[in-house]
């Protein structure tokens, strides 16, 4: 009876780890992610570095890949590109409900076992913010939200069938 239910909660999570739909041919084992560049107007001077960790973090976490600057399999570069701060939400009397900050991260995938699986793509993900917040106390925790959703769709275009 044990080994039939411990059998049964194999397959279960298996099932699940196969559900989220990575995909890493087995000849991919390491990855580099070089320090992308700030190219984004009024972006805070840190912003590469935070979004160049935080993409390591997450391939780090939920691949069985490798983090290695020798030669590694696939080579994650890129740029910054934009960071903006746009008025949503217009109101009675010419004021602004919401303000929206948008990052764009332009990103190539280098796979050096696999050239016909290298692309260049942009990423974008956008917070709103109320008008009246001040955003300089608000900035840090944004950019992080927008960071783990562009970084969640970094990882699916490069390691899922989606």
């Amino acid at each position: 009876m044990k080994w039939t239910l411990f059998l049964f909660i194999t397959i279960g999570l298996q099932s699940c780890y196969s559900f989220k739909g990575i995909s890493i041919p087995p000849d991919i084992n390491t990855f580099y992610v070089e320090n992308f560049e700030n190219r984004a107007n009024n972006a805070p001077a840190t912003i590469d570095q935070t979004f160049s960790e935080a993409l390591r973090t997450k391939i780090r976490n939920e691949s069985r890949l490798n983090l290695i600057d020798q030669d590694p399999d696939i080579i994650f570069q890129g740029t910054i590109s934009s960071f903006r701060i746009t008025s949503e939400a217009p109101q009675e009397g010419n004021t602004v409900a919401f303000n929206k900050l948008t990052i764009v991260v332009q990103v190539e995938y280098v796979n050096s076992r696999n050239e016909d699986e290298n692309w260049q793509r942009n990423f974008s993900f956008f917070e709103d913010f109320d008008s009246t917040a001040d955003f300089q106390s608000i900035q840090d925790g944004l950019i992080e939200l927008i960071f783990n959703q562009i970084t969640e769709d970094i990882f699916n275009a490069s390691f899922t069938n989606w």
